[in-house]
């Protein structure tokens, strides 16, 4: 039994190391770094932001006070027993990260949707691949990116199911592990939000569930590499709904570079490997 259990590990290792590897190859991580830097040079893809900027803000800095008000103490009282002094910063940074997630599921669901899709749309526009978003929508012609997007023709993305946020307070009590668990916990949480990043542009292909899937697990490394970076990015309160747009677009460059055929068997643009090297 015990050589049972071992031989199960060892293969788990050997996978995470394998999975470890292909992400840092692939350089998917960059793309919501290069979705800020391309979002803040591109004036004309903020509209949709600023459009909704402050009933998102004002949700943000009242969900926050509420978490740390009602639920900061016992957190702490809890991790005081697992974590000795490291309790209070590890309980205020688990109130920041359940804020943000309440903040961006609400926000997301209810005030920012719409504008997402513009923005991701906006951006294959301004990187002429106008032909696949004219697979959802009208174009119009001249203006800047953002103008030329008309009524959609295509339901954007799906609106919010429960299981995203039943998944995260399951994963949540690894936050109670020091250090390891909370690693684990935004690997998880990034593995299923790199998939969830190209849920418009598989849309706009007009792929079937089984083509999605092929997709994703033929670049799942490269897809939890973004992912991770891009949890990461929203665990970050009242900002998070900021890095929900500059995320989305660079979600949308990579789609890009999948459509002009700039990607290698990682599924990620030359440049943005020969970046991850230097970076390593």
């Amino acid at each position: 039994m015990a050589d049972k259990v071992k031989e199960v590990a060892i293969e788990d290792a050997k996978r995470i190391k394998t999975l470890t590897a292909d992400a840092a190859r692939s350089g998917a991580y960059l793309y919501p770094l290069r979705g800020i830097a391309y979002f803040l040079s591109h004036r004309d893809l903020w509209r949709p932001l600023t459009s909704k900027l402050v009933p998102t803000m004002s949700l943000g800095v009242g969900i926050t006070a509420v978490m740390f008000i009602f639920t900061y103490l016992p957190q702490a009282a809890i991790m005081a027993f697992t974590q000795g002094p490291l309790a209070a910063v590890s309980a205020a940074l688990l109130v920041l990260s359940e804020s943000s997630t309440l903040i961006t599921v609400l926000s997301k669901t209810f005030l920012v949707e719409d504008a997402l899709v513009d923005t991701f749309d906006g951006t294959l526009v301004s990187k002429n691949t106008t032909n696949l978003v004219s697979e959802g929508r009208q174009i119009k012609a001249g203006g800047d990116p953002i103008a030329k997007l008309g009524k959609l023709v295509k339901k954007p993305f799906a609106k919010f199911t429960p299981k995203a946020l039943i998944r995260y307070f399951m994963y949540l009590p690894l936050n109670f592990i020091p250090v390891v668990g909370t690693a684990i916990f935004i690997v998880l949480q990034g593995k299923a939000a790199g998939p969830a990043a190209h849920t418009r542009y598989f849309q706009l292909k007009e792929w079937n569930s089984n083509q999605r899937q092929k997709h994703i697990e033929e670049y799942r490394a490269a897809y939890t590499s973004f992912g991770v970076a891009a949890v990461l990015l929203e665990l970050v309160p009242i900002a998070s709904i900021l890095f929900a747009f500059t995320n989305t677009v660079g979600a949308a460059l990579w789609a890009a570079d999948i459509e002009k055929r700039e990607v290698t068997e990682h599924g990620t643009a030359p440049n943005l490997r020969e970046q991850a090297k230097k970076a390593e």
